[in-house]
């Protein structure tokens, strides 16, 4: 496939609340920020590591409400 690839798959609420949350992520949560800024020094676009926020963020709040534990900035 050549040009840009486009995501239409999915729930879109649920996608879009992921984006802006994420958004969010890359400027408070260090975690995330430093992935992001790792990504973008790898020379990877805006939405690629954008996605990779949202998909580290997904994780993280699915491990948390499997474990049922609270998110907190240090390991327990």
């Amino acid at each position: 496939m050549k040009g840009r690839r486009t995501i239409r798959g999915g729930r879109v609420v649920a996608r879009n609340s992921l984006y802006m949350a994420s958004v969010s992520a890359i400027q408070w949560n260090l975690d995330l920020k430093a992935l992001y800024e790792r990504l973008q020094k790898a020379g990877k676009p805006f939405k690629v590591a954008i996605t990779a926020v949202m998909r580290k963020l997904l994780i993280l709040a699915n491990t948390l409400l499997k474990e049922g534990r609270v998110w907190s900035a240090t390991l327990p």
